[in-house]
């Protein structure tokens, strides 16, 4: 049996990766100063202790977002520097769809749901550990599912 037939959704590519250090700036100073990616956005959140500065890399529909993230507070979780390869996001074209088929696997995800992300889109996490109820995890990775707009979905049906 293909676990292919009987999923709900497909994962259409990488939106995102994001990587925190003790410093945006020294961040900036690599990703936006010498590889010359353009910054696109700001995000500050009290509640995710984070402070971020979000960056494109390439261009059109297959763009990946580079989140370079500080901690507000270096001392509070989640610790968004540790490990400084935060998570990566996937695009999903069927984010609720995905949650529900995936729970029902066995996949642990993070506390909070679905819910708006830095960049707009509805996303959530799956943990990076599973645990006693949900025993599968990203294996030491968090993994951010991103509901991918309607533009990402039609170019993925195209090819």
């Amino acid at each position: 049996m293909s676990l292919m037939s009987e999923k709900p959704f497909r994962i259409l590519g990488l939106q995102q990766i994001a990587i925190g250090g003790s410093s945006k700036q020294a961040l900036l100073a690599l990703w936006g100063g010498l590889f010359g990616l353009e910054v696109t956005g700001t995000f500050r959140s009290e509640k995710e202790n984070v402070d971020e500065e979000i960056l494109k890399l390439g261009t059109g529909l297959t763009a990946i977002e580079v989140d370079l993230m500080e901690p507000i507070d270096p001392e509070k979780s989640p610790k968004v520097n540790v490990p400084p390869l935060n998570h990566i996001g996937l695009w999903v074209d069927k984010l609720d769809e995905c949650v529900k088929w995936l729970e029902g696997k066995g996949v642990r995800f993070t506390p909070g749901g679905i819910r708006k992300g830095a960049a707009g889109y509805n996303v959530c996490f799956i943990h990076p550990k599973g645990n006693e109820q949900s025993p599968i995890g990203g294996e030491g990775v968090l993994i951010e599912l991103v509901e991918a707009p309607a533009e990402v979905v039609a170019a993925f049906t195209k090819s």
